[in-house]
């Protein structure tokens, strides 16, 4: 043997290139392969953390603040408050009140299971797509739902938008699977969890019955178009499906009856809807489903007539392939859960029952997606399909940052408004102080106690000097002030330092009452700040 040789060794400059690009063909095969083995988890999981990513930058607004208040109250203070408001999210706020329990709240613990609905939600809908068109329209929707900005919103805000989407998509799921499935005679267990389902949807939503009504929209329109083709000699939708649909919504909706007549009793609550103007068209095009972006929402309605009309002209040839029969068929369950929601609404909305805001159209979003990917998915060449889907993802990018900035909800400035609290109270601890809310703009019954609610340690340790009806206690909401001029002087005590928290002008201002009350006991205002729409000053004693 001989001995090694020692010294200086050269090494060619591609020597250490080569092993790096192929770490990255194997890294970006590996993401490919599981793309296409597990699209449905792979999409899920993206959804997640596309809607999670920077939920916690926007402040909290006053519909978050109603989660929050209520999801923390007690179980049978909780109940309590369903028996005058807000019965419709009764499930929800149950589970945040879980939730609550496990992780305790921020503004992302709030927010983290619409981002986690959203993902679950993508999935579904990837499986929904490769059941009606295959593998390329399941992965395409799926993406497609990630990005539309209606979703972006639902999926950091803290309200059961987003996990109105996800049932909506898995009723659609279960229902389709029922129908296949008698065909082979094997259904009752999946009519059985359609109901189930139907009844927990609605039970979580009341606006989720649209989407049992368009199912049956879905049923009789293939019912329809099936007998007039004569085409095939197993039809999808017998008269058997029928019944059988009939049978499994009929008794989800004599056991929900009781809390939808609970659920119009307190009708009065969505008295702020407004009648159909001239603001509804807007609405309707643009940010119902795709955030106000005007350029976004006129890209995205083109290809969902184009994905419609596409699919119309293939399946009436003279011989219609296999995948023209499939595409059919996913219009005649997608077009029905886009259009009927929105035009009930609407209808009810003119007839003086006022119901539609864009916000409650959140159901139709993943078969909005379903109608675009139909038209991405008549490209074929798969170059130019993912160019055709990257155009789609980087037109949404705008909106899909808007609604992480930090007054992305309402133009809500209450977390910058916590933080100067904050600030001016950190080298003071143990201090002993207080605080008179005002009411909170846009909102005059309500006190700006909404912001110590979605920001409590910032008010840690403050009495609260105006408080006469305390919401947890009373059933409602909101706290209620009393008279100033009785509770401020009876709950001073030792305090001598005084926080106004409240409103710009245009609100209910009672700070100058509030002013009045302590100057007679020797307090004047020492610091005003003004952010955005909260105004705050600190009265100090001496």
């Amino acid at each position: 043997m001989s001995t090694p040789q020692t010294g200086s060794i050269r090494v060619p400059a591609s020597a250490g290139v080569a092993p790096v690009r192929s770490r990255l063909r194997t890294g970006s095969a590996a993401v490919g392969l599981a793309l296409v083995r597990t699209p449905e988890l792979t999409i899920g999981a993206f959804g997640v953390l596309v809607a999670a990513a920077f939920a916690w930058v926007p402040s909290l607004w006053y519909d978050e603040a109603a989660t929050v208040t209520s999801a923390q109250r007690s179980w049978p203070q909780l109940w309590a408050e369903l028996h005058s408001v807000d019965a419709v999210h009764g499930l929800y706020y149950a589970m945040i009140h879980a939730w609550f329990w496990l992780v305790g709240y921020t503004p992302f613990t709030l927010r983290f299971p619409s981002a986690l609905a959203i993902g679950v939600a993508a999935g579904l809908i990837v499986a929904l797509g490769r059941r009606l068109g295959g593998r390329r329209l399941g992965i395409t929707a799926g993406l497609v739902f990630i990005a539309l900005p209606r979703v972006q919103w639902a999926g950091s805000e803290g309200r059961p938008y987003a996990t109105v989407t996800t049932l909506a998509v898995c009723l659609t799921l279960v229902g389709l699977t029922a129908v296949r499935r008698t065909r082979t005679g094997r259904s009752l267990r999946w009519w059985i969890a359609y109901g189930a389902v139907a009844l927990v949807a609605v039970t979580f939503n009341a606006y989720l019955a649209l989407a049992v009504v368009a199912h049956a929209v879905a049923l009789g329109w293939t019912l329809l178009a099936e007998r007039r083709s004569g085409r095939g000699p197993a039809p999808l939708v017998t008269r058997d499906v029928v019944v059988r649909w009939a049978v499994a919504a009929g008794i989800a909706a004599v056991a929900v009856s009781p809390l939808v007549l609970e659920i119009t009793a307190q009708s009065k609550q969505v008295g702020w809807i407004g009648p159909i103007s001239e603001r509804t068209i807007p609405q309707v095009f643009a940010t119902a489903w795709f955030g106000g972006s005007d350029l976004y929402a006129a890209v995205a309605w083109a290809l969902m007539v184009v994905g419609v009309v596409a699919a119309a002209v293939q399946v009436h040839r003279r011989s219609p392939s296999v995948r023209a029969l499939l595409r059919a068929q996913a219009v005649r369950v997608a077009l029905p859960l886009v259009v009927l929601p929105t035009a009930v609404l609407l209808l009810a909305t003119a007839f003086g029952k006022h119901l539609y805001t864009p916000k409650y159209a959140s159901l139709s979003l993943p078969f909005v997606a379903l109608l675009i990917a139909l038209a991405i998915t008549l490209v074929r060449p798969k170059a130019l399909l993912g160019a055709a889907l990257a155009v789609c993802l980087v037109l949404s990018i705008p909106t899909a940052s808007a609604v992480k900035m930090p007054r992305a909800k309402q133009d809500s400035t209450w977390a910058n408004a916590a933080s100067i609290v904050s600030a001016e109270r950190a080298g003071r601890a143990g201090a002993n102080e207080g605080v008179v809310f005002g009411s909170v703009y846009g909102h005059p019954g309500t006190t700006a106690d909404i912001i110590r609610i979605s920001y409590p340690w910032a008010f840690t340790g403050m009495t609260d000097l105006g408080a006469r009806k305390i919401g947890a206690e009373t059933g409602v909401l909101w706290n209620q002030n009393g008279d100033l001029a009785t509770t401020i002087p009876e709950r001073l005590g030792e305090i001598d330092t005084v926080w106004f928290v409240g409103g710009t002008p245009k609100a209910r201002n009672i700070e100058p009452e509030t002013a009045a009350v302590l100057a007679e006991h020797g307090f004047h205002a020492e610091q005003h700040w003004k952010t955005g729409r909260v105004v705050l000053t600190e009265y100090v004693k001496g």
